[in-house]
């Protein structure tokens, strides 16, 4: 497997282990990870308490954000695990506040075009991984991480952002998509589960095709954990 200039992002809902697996992915392949900023955004605390004043300000920190780092791994020659994508900003998190009538028009329309700008001379990833999970595994892994301002997510909230998630997986073509059952799937408490993983994104990157979790690889492992 080549790996020279090669870059992996990670996707996937709030609370879903895209830290995680950045950094156990990162260990694994030797590959540099670059991190989601979600501690140091100085607006996310206010956005949970009030998302209609804090929305537009909070995305635009996390786009800025996202952009500073495709300029920097697009400029290492070894490869790059990146905690969650451009393309969530907008697809996701900046669409589901415009439905939800948390961000007006005019500031929505200002931030898709400033996505739309940066989105075309950025270089895509060579793989996507999609952590999919449902509600209930999301909400556990919240409470276990326990930041503060995280605890009080609404379960419809959740859920919305899933919906978009699903929306956005199904309609992208930039590059391969492995999407992992993360429900079925605890990387963390169990080898095994991570070596299905980085066997599937090996594969990918080897340029096979249509790989995926087959129902019998994912009750062997469960069963072997």
């Amino acid at each position: 497997m080549t790996t020279t200039n090669r870059f992996i992002a990670i996707a996937g809902n709030i609370g879903v282990g895209k830290s995680t697996l950045t950094r156990l992915l990162a260990e694994r392949l030797g590959w540099k990870p670059f991190y989601e900023a979600v501690d140091d955004n100085p607006y996310l605390s206010d956005f949970y308490q009030d998302k209609a004043a804090w929305g537009f300000h909070s995305q635009v920190y996390f786009l800025t954000r996202r952009l500073q780092h495709h300029r920097r791994l697009m400029s290492f020659t070894r490869p790059i695990i990146q905690d969650r994508t451009i393309y969530e900003d907008a697809e996701i998190f900046a669409r589901n506040l415009y439905q939800q009538g948390l961000m007006n028009e005019r500031d929505y329309r200002s931030y898709r075009e400033l996505y739309e700008t940066m989105g075309s001379f950025l270089q895509p990833p060579d793989l996507i991984i999609y952590l999919q999970a449902d509600i209930a595994t999301l909400l556990k892994r919240i409470r276990m991480r326990g930041r503060d301002y995280e605890q009080g997510i609404e379960v419809a909230y959740l859920g919305q952002l899933n919906r978009l998630y699903e929306d956005w997986i199904d309609a992208y073509q930039l590059s391969p998509v492995l999407i992992v059952p993360a429900e079925h799937l605890d990387f963390v408490a169990h080898s095994s589960h991570l070596d299905l993983i980085v066997k599937k994104v090996e594969d990918l990157l080897d340029g096979k095709l249509h790989v995926t979790f087959l129902p019998e690889e994912l009750s062997r492992v469960t069963r072997a954990a």
